[in-house]
């Protein structure tokens, strides 16, 4: 293929030998006189291993050049990378100054060409940031629409300085966000020989993905930090003790407990973290973001609060009241926590969960049920449809098959709050869910 890479500094300059490397003819773009004279000689304008031979052959193999032309640029190419820097401000906004003028110097060249273009953000951007600047900018100085007379996708990467070209040739994934599908044919036959699934999904999910996983990458190092200093107070070796968290791959390193939804409960897990935080601050070492943790689980309660409240209804038919389906366990349940609330702020509640209401009466969990939470439990139905149809708001609170198809039957007609995912979409208009 023949691209342009808009931008040669650290993501620039490893896209444009690698692709180059690969047998494409590239041709980077900078403002910079100093990184189009050193990629026109062979030579890396950043620091990073394996860089600069790659550039070096693909200059003297005739795949690679340098301008500031970028007229030539989008003249000779059919496909264009946009690499630029997205900068922090003071306030921790993203600075788009160099996205925003690339922008229009590329829909000004576009404007004077006749043949199709593809237009591929890389830079890394916020959600809503193609929509509200890229497409707009674009469209405004070329005078074509995006989507009909050029293309639009954004190509989040995945690069770890010091291991950019290894990252780049054996990606864990390759993300493609676009606008239709043409848009993203093109990039999508550029990663065929690559060794990584190829991912494509809407613009937005697309930006979004490379901040999770980067807010991810930061969550796993903070938590090793903490987790070691706590270790190293009570004299154990947190270096030891992490080598046997990693090692389980199928709850620590897995997709188990990483899918959005309601807050956690049960015996366990509220109880460990307040225990270790507890122990943590007797021996003067201060974990935040561990400390922060059950303070964030009771968010998210309080998030389904709110969004019950915005639909103004009395009565809710709430489905399960355990912490997760199949068990009758309610220490902890964040469900139980909601009901309480609800009964506090004078709703009318009618709950169904299959599990409580056998061990109510006949339960290893029967005294905790009838002597710690009677004003909840005097609220358990064993019907199902009679609960469905007590309320004027319903409320999925956990994964009992049951419930899926309660939603259907109920099927927008009243506001519907989603707690776990059964829903196909996205929340719209009286049917919300928790985190989608």
């Amino acid at each position: 293929m023949r691209i342009s890479i808009f931008g040669l500094g650290y993501v620039g300059a490893v896209c444009a030998a690698c692709l180059s490397d690969a047998g494409h003819d590239v041709v980077g773009v900078d403002v910079s006189p100093i990184k189009v004279d050193l990629t026109n000689r062979g030579k890396a304008p950043v620091v990073e291993p394996g860089l600069e031979a790659i550039l070096e052959r693909s200059v003297r193999l005739g795949r690679l050049r340098a301008t500031s032309d970028t007229q030539d640029a989008i003249r000779s190419t059919d496909l264009t990378m946009i690499c630029v820097g997205t900068p922090s401000r003071k306030n921790g906004s993203l600075d788009l100054r160099y996205m925003k003028k690339v922008c229009k110097a590329i829909g000004k060249a576009l404007r004077d060409k006749d043949t199709y273009h593809s237009v591929v953000v890389r830079s890394t951007v916020l959600p809503g940031t193609v929509s509200k600047h890229v497409i707009p900018l674009l469209e405004e100085a070329s005078g074509k629409t995006a989507g009909a007379d050029f293309g639009v996708a954004i190509n989040p990467e995945f690069l770890r300085e010091s291991t950019a070209i290894k990252d780049f040739l054996e990606p864990p994934m390759t993300v493609i966000g676009e606008i239709d599908t043409r848009s993203g044919d093109a990039l999508a036959e550029l990663y065929t020989p690559f060794p990584a699934p190829v991912i494509r999904r809407t613009i937005e999910i697309a930006e979004m993905v490379k901040y999770s996983c980067n807010a991810w990458h930061a969550v796993k190092v903070t938590f090793a930090n903490e987790i070691g200093a706590i270790a190293k107070a009570a004299g154990v070796d947190g270096r030891a003790v992490m080598e046997i968290v990693c090692s389980d791959t199928k709850l620590n390193i897995s997709p188990y407990y990483m899918k959005p939804g309601f807050a956690f409960g049960g015996s366990c897990l509220p109880k460990d973290m307040r225990a270790l935080v507890y122990r943590a601050n007797q021996l003067d070492v201060e974990p935040p973001m561990l400390s922060a943790v059950l303070r964030s689980n009771k968010d998210q309660i309080a998030k389904a609060v709110e969004l019950i409240t915005s639909f103004g209804k009395r009565r809710i038919s709430l489905l399960g009241l355990s912490f997760k389906s199949e068990t009758d366990d309610l220490r902890e349940s964040p469900l139980v926590e909601l009901a309480e609330t609800l009964i506090g702020k004078g709703y009318e509640l009618s709950i169904f969960d299959r599990n409580v209401d056998y061990a109510r009466v006949h339960g290893a969990n029967r005294e905790y049920i009838n002597e710690k939470i009677p004003h909840v439990s005097s609220l358990l139905n064993s019907n199902l449809e009679e609960v469905i149809d007590h309320g004027e708001v319903m409320i999925v609170g956990n994964r009992d098959a049951q419930f899926a198809k309660a939603l259907e039957r109920v099927n927008g007609s009243r506001p519907t709050l989603d707690l776990v995912g059964f829903m196909n979409g996205v929340s719209h208009g009286h049917t919300q869910g928790i985190c989608w």
